[in-house]
């Protein structure tokens, strides 16, 4: 029986080989939309706690061409933006592409 439930709380996908990071804050209801948005679609992401940490929020704007809001996403590399734009992704259907696609080598 606890074979079951794994399998449905286990949403890891082998679909999706994209390298996916997020920049948080632990409270934000936007970036617990965000991640429970990949969490829904089996992704496996780095998650960047950044509450309170001034140094890494500087770091996650720099990434983002200036953008200081969280959440923060990034596809291989690539800014995709907040919440809002990866729900927009998401209904163009331009966002299972994005996770489909290789991580590049380093």
């Amino acid at each position: 029986m606890l074979s079951f439930f794994n399998r449905f709380f286990d949403r890891r996908s082998d679909d999706v080989r994209a390298n996916v990071e997020i920049y948080t804050w632990q409270t934000c209801p936007y970036c617990i939309r965000a991640k429970l948005l990949l969490w829904w679609k089996g992704v496996d992401y780095t998650e960047y706690k950044i509450d309170g940490d001034g140094g890494a929020r500087v770091r996650m704007a720099e990434r983002a061409n200036g953008r200081k809001t969280v959440p923060q996403i990034f596809i291989n590399n690539q800014h995709v933006g907040g919440c809002d734009d990866l729900y927009s992704l998401d209904a163009q259907g331009r966002l299972d592409p994005l996770l489909q696609e290789e991580a590049a080598a380093a």
